[in-house]
């Protein structure tokens, strides 16, 4: 029997969980009409099968017409949901590990023009920043058919065979009620603390009556909304009585902050670069004063940390939430003694911010994750040995790597600098995006394991691959920083890779003209007003850094807005001429015929990269395929040695292949995710 205090079991009431890690609600948009399908059952059988206690599906499943999704919730007033559950409960069972659905009534976080276009209500008028729809103050029969719509979403998990309810409170419709900035109601919904909980208890009182006493319930909230106004610490502990008191919870899984804006969503939810764990201290006082078991997630991303939040009785059952999207398989890892080999989570927050962008999540270094029907968490060995030089030891260099090596082939690896990592060791250099190195690092270690053979300070032209006799080449060259097509001055303007990697030093009148939209131009801009310039972020796209998305924007926000910093939307960068000592840009519009100027030092472009590509080309009329990828085979999962296209070139020689941004300028989960769709069957 293991001592470690994560693989201790756990009961709750008739549940025994086998261990403390959990998953806790949330919602990938995996789900198709708001029904979970088997890409979504897939998602969370594959954490059950390697040893999670309990998953918790469905961040803020929608009870009622009037809370349509903002990013493909589960709908949970459909009766035809049922069956789907049972099916992805059944099989979490048979893995042994307990499964739970989160409900919830968005309130006035969502938006009246989405699914039906009903009005969408809360207790007083006050909008939400995120969302922006100005609400509808509600009204006695609303409470009525909301309570019975919660019913009945309930009465659904029971009958699919779940093993629990949490009812999603802060930021939506119950934490609404609860706090003043959002219920201005008379009593007796309205005014004392008592009287602003009243419609949750009503709730959650109906509910009990009808799942009965087995059901587990419980409920997510925020202690302490941390904004003016808000109910504070002291109401909050209030609140945890008083639901304990209540005996219609079995569990409270805590939290602490406000949503109402980006910056809020990521004060509760850290990402990259901010402090792990913030949140515990709230989840033990709760734990204290209560009695109740306790849950707790946020920016639990390591193992360590989550045995200290156990081992020192902070919580009973511990959230890795992000952590089981970077790697599913950690608690198989840990009863093994392999915790080294857990893929780390970087606190990148792809997953999350792009369900805010109307797309699927998907973990930055991970690929496999949303798409286990597809994609293997683990690496199956190749029928037979080959020989796979790879060129350039970036992102996805390393994955083919990875990949292939674990497959059983014989791997090389060429880079031309002194160490692997790209344009992810440069981005790595800014203090806050510091942990993007462990995609990189880890990686390494893995490929280190399985004896591949790296040759770093090597310039690999077509003689130094032909020399190693290959089977397989696959060019992972990246890119190169490319420049704004400007009218003139090209040569005037330098890069913001070249800022980043310190090639170049900043001005001290700066413009950064941000065309590309992601990190590379924010970065640079710190970089600049850091050393003390005026900086002048531009972009002619109406609003600045899209690829970035909104919690990854928010500490450069606040880094940049309190350094001498200024943001111009909608303004496209002509030309620049040298003026004395400095430089004039000139300024254009994409809306229109205006022209404006700026008088700066320096002009710092962001333009994406072009591939280096020069070795590919080299090589495409000596291979068997003359580069060609059959996307129907690569999409399938079918070997591309097995398609036409493999024999189109030289017969016997070997197949070339090229990923990542030597293809084109795209991320690095697409660089990651391009070697290992194509590895996984070589």
């Amino acid at each position: 029997m293991s001592t470690d205090p994560l693989l201790q079991p756990y009961t709750i009431k008739h549940l025994t969980l086998r261990n403390r890690i959990i998953t806790t609600a949330h919602e990938p948009a995996y789900s198709e009409d708001g029904i979970p399908t088997r890409r979504y059952a897939a998602y969370h059988i594959e954490r059950a099968r390697a040893g999670i206690a309990l998953t918790m599906t469905a961040g803020s499943a929608s009870t009622s017409l009037d809370s349509p999704p903002v990013f493909s919730n589960l709908l949970m007033w459909k009766d035809e949901i049922v069956p789907w559950l049972r099916e992805m409960a059944d099989g979490v069972h048979e893995a042994g590990a307990a499964i739970m659905i989160q409900l919830s009534h968005l309130g006035r976080r969502t938006r009246w023009d989405k699914a039906d276009w009903l009005p969408v209500v809360t207790p007083s008028l006050e909008r939400e920043p995120a969302h922006r729809a100005f609400p509808k103050r509600i009204e006695d029969w609303d409470m009525e058919r909301i309570i019975a719509d919660y019913v009945a979403a309930a009465q659904r998990a029971k009958e699919a065979g779940l093993d629990g309810i949490e009812f999603e409170a802060y930021g939506h419709l119950l934490d609404q009620f609860w706090s003043p900035l959002t219920n201005d109601l008379p009593a007796p919904y309205g005014g004392s603390l008592e009287n602003r909980m009243r419609f949750g208890m009503d709730m959650l009182g109906a509910v009990r009556a009808a799942v009965g006493p087995d059901m587990l319930l419980g409920v997510r909230y925020s202690v302490d909304e941390t904004v003016p106004g808000g109910y504070d610490e002291d109401d909050g502990m209030a609140m945890s009585r008083a639901l304990a008191a209540s005996g219609l919870v079995d569990f409270l899984n805590v939290v602490r902050g406000n949503i109402a804006h980006d910056a809020g969503l990521t004060d509760m939810i850290p990402i990259q670069g901010m402090r792990s764990a913030p949140h515990l201290d709230a989840a033990r006082k709760v734990r204290e004063e209560t009695g109740l078991p306790v849950f707790h997630a946020a920016k639990i991303q390591d193992v360590a940390t989550a045995r200290h939040a156990v081992e020192s009785g902070a919580v009973d059952l511990i959230g890795m939430t992000r952590a089981h999207m970077a790697d599913p398989h950690i608690v198989r890892k840990i009863v093994a003694g392999q915790e080294h080999t857990i893929r780390p989570c970087v606190g990148a927050n792809y997953c999350l911010d792009r369900i805010y962008q109307g797309g699927a999540a998907f973990c930055i270094h991970n690929p496999a994750t949303g798409r286990e029907l597809t994609m293997p968490h683990d690496i199956a060995p190749a029928p037979d040995r080959r020989k796979i030089v790879i060129v350039g030891a970036g992102p996805a260099g390393l994955e083919a790597a990875r990949v292939a090596s674990a497959r059983g082939h014989d791997v090389v690896v060429f880079e031309a600098a002194a160490h692997a990592g790209g344009q992810v060791r440069l981005t790595a250099q800014s203090e806050r995006r510091r942990e993007m190195m462990q995609i990189i690092d880890w990686r390494l270690d893995r490929c280190a394991e399985q004896g591949v053979r790296f040759a770093f300070n090597t310039w690999a032209d077509a003689d130094t691959v032909l020399a190693e006799q290959p089977d397989v080449v696959i060019v992972a060259t990246g890119g190169m920083a490319d420049s704004v097509p400007l009218e003139t001055g090209g040569d005037l303007v330098v890069t913001a890779w070249d800022v980043i990697a310190g090639d170049v030093k900043p001005g001290t009148r700066v413009l950064v003209y941000d065309d590309a939209g992601d990190h590379v131009a924010l970065q640079a801009a710190e970089i600049a007003a850091k050393a003390g310039a005026s900086v002048e972020i531009m972009t002619p796209d109406r609003s600045f850094a899209p690829e970035v998305m909104a919690m990854n924007l928010v500490p450069y926000m606040r880094s940049l807005q309190a350094l001498d910093t200024t943001f111009t939307v909608s303004y496209t960068l002509r030309g620049v001429t040298r003026q004395g000592n400095g430089l004039t840009a000139h300024l254009g519009s994409d809306y229109g015929p205006v022209a404006r100027s700026r008088e700066v030092d320096q002009v710092v472009v962001n333009h994406g990269t072009v591939p280096l590509d020069d070795l590919y080309f080299e090589l495409k009329p000596l291979s068997s395929n003359l580069g060609a990828v059959d996307y129907a085979a690569l999409v399938a999962g079918a070997r591309q040695d097995s398609s036409p296209l493999a024999s189109r070139g030289v017969e016997g020689a070997f197949a070339l292949y090229r990923i990542g941004d030597a293809v084109s300028s795209r991320n690095t989960h697409a660089a990651i995710y391009d070697a290992l769709r194509l590895v996984k069957d070589l």
